[in-house]
């Protein structure tokens, strides 16, 4: 369980003073040592700290090993939605979740509990980002690009990733808790992976639940076509498989929302990623099945072109 750290990390959050460095300093009371890197970034509308952490695992990369590495990215546009509403938005769950799983992770490796395969967590830290029109309900924007949140979240390294966000603003998928996606590969939307399945019903105790998505959401933002939120495009900027882990709600609600958090299925997120996490390094856990895809390419094509965004 994660609830010490969902707590200290919601307390650390909930600030408008947070930072990336905020961030950082909190995993290093953890870990002294823990390879931690932030950059600040500017956009149109301010600016905002990417943070991305390394968890090494036994087999891992880092330390020279073969165990595959898994991307936990914690998705959204802001924290806060500062001056305009008061306080944390429903839109920071994600980074949220993202924060209290690198948390969690490096306290089991202090302890002598290390995952087989590294763990690469990333997220950006706004207190103050700002909203947008969008139907059924008003999204939370951001400062930066998608494009650049790619460019500082995702890594050649991450041999799979969970993109975790918020998704409630929708009439779509309405449940409480946890939904996952299918698996998403270079421009193909595959079936829902049997493995992770599994992991949802375990770590929840409840049936799953899936979260759908078409072909538009997997294009890149920015191209004029409906989007239902952020959540898989990560997809946009690796050939690895992604899948996207939804905190969704029965109802439409906006992300910029406040006192909509709700740290049970924020829990849940988090408890199914680090589940996620050990059945990947150890080969159990898996995202999507490479025969299958490769025969959906001999005989359809590439869809790589999905990925790239038109002038």
């Amino acid at each position: 369980m994660s609830w010490s750290h969902l707590i200290a990390a919601y307390d650390l959050l909930d600030d408008p003073a947070v930072r990336g460095a905020t961030v950082a300093a909190h995993l290093r009371a953890i870990d002294p040592g823990v390879d931690v890197e932030v950059d600040v970034v500017a956009g149109d509308g301010g600016e905002t700290d990417f943070v991305r952490v390394r968890i090494p695992g036994t087999d891992g990369t880092a330390r020279g090993g073969a165990a595959p590495t898994l991307g936990i990215l914690g998705r959204l546009g802001g924290l806060g939605a500062r001056p305009e509403q008061i306080g944390f938005v429903s839109d920071g769950d994600g980074a949220l979740a993202a924060v209290t799983i690198a948390a969690k992770l490096l306290d089991m490796a202090r302890r002598g509990e290390r995952l087989p395969g590294d763990v690469i967590v990333a997220t950006h830290i706004d207190p103050d980002a700002p909203t947008q029109p969008h139907d059924p309900v008003p999204f939370m924007g951001s400062v930066v690009a998608q494009q650049t949140s790619n460019a500082h979240e995702v890594t050649d390294e991450m041999d799979a990733i969970l993109s975790i966000d918020t998704t409630k603003g929708n009439r779509i998928c309405n449940a409480k808790g946890i939904a996952i996606t299918p698996t998403i590969v270079d421009g193909w939307i595959l079936r829902v992976s049997e493995s992770l399945l599994d992991v949802v019903s375990r770590s929840t105790g409840r049936s799953p639940v899936v979260m759908p998505i078409t072909m538009q959401d997997i294009t890149p933002y920015g191209n004029g076509v409906y989007h239902v939120n952020s959540l898989v495009q990560p997809a946009t900027a690796t050939a690895a498989p992604v899948v996207g882990v939804a905190i969704v709600a029965e109802t439409a609600v906006p992300g910029s929302a406040t006192g909509a958090t709700d740290l049970h299925d924020v829990e849940q997120a988090v408890r199914f990623a680090i589940e996620v996490a050990k059945d990947h390094g150890r080969g159990i856990a898996r995202f999507h099945d490479p025969e299958q895809l490769a025969l959906l390419q001999e005989q359809y094509g590439s869809m790589a072109h999905l990925r790239v965004l038109r002038d």
